[in-house]
């Protein structure tokens, strides 16, 4: 395996993720990559909270799950596949985000050629379920 940016596990990735300047905004972190699976989390701070009773915005929710899907999407690259973009995003909001650390998980759910299917929970602490998201991510021929 090499050192590129979307090897799976590389620390040439872990390094361009905590590099990028939305995650350094929002002080988000590379918790586990694996094949199909990553996880961050992210500490409440007072640029990210604006939810129901102090929790995280919902934006930043939102934010979070196509953050880890791209993680866990990005841990196997097909040949002749370019990345066109996220397609489709939606989040159901289930309960406030709070607690000194929330995170999300995402699993690449079906990969075809052109679209692949990302699921992502966020959990808090405790990890009760505070939300769940769906994406799909778009391909085109490289």
């Amino acid at each position: 395996m090499s050192d590129a940016p979307g090897d799976a596990n590389s620390e040439a990735f872990a390094r361009h993720f905590a590099e990028h300047p939305l995650h350094r905004a929002l002080g988000v972190r590379l918790e586990e990559r694996r094949e199909d699976f990553a996880r961050i989390s992210i500490a409440p701070s007072a640029v990210t909270q604006g939810g129901v009773a102090g929790g995280l915005h919902g934006g930043i929710l939102a934010a979070l799950v196509d953050i880890v899907m791209l993680a866990a999407l990005s841990t196997v690259q097909r040949p002749g596949q370019e990345p066109a973009g996220t397609a489709d995003l939606n989040i159901t909001y289930l309960r406030p985000a709070l607690g000194a650390r929330i995170y999300a998980e995402g699993t690449v759910v079906k990969r075809g050629r052109q679209l692949a299917m990302i699921e992502v929970s966020i959990l808090d602490e405790q990890d009760r379920l505070c939300a769940k998201g769906r994406t799909l991510y778009a391909f085109r021929s490289g």
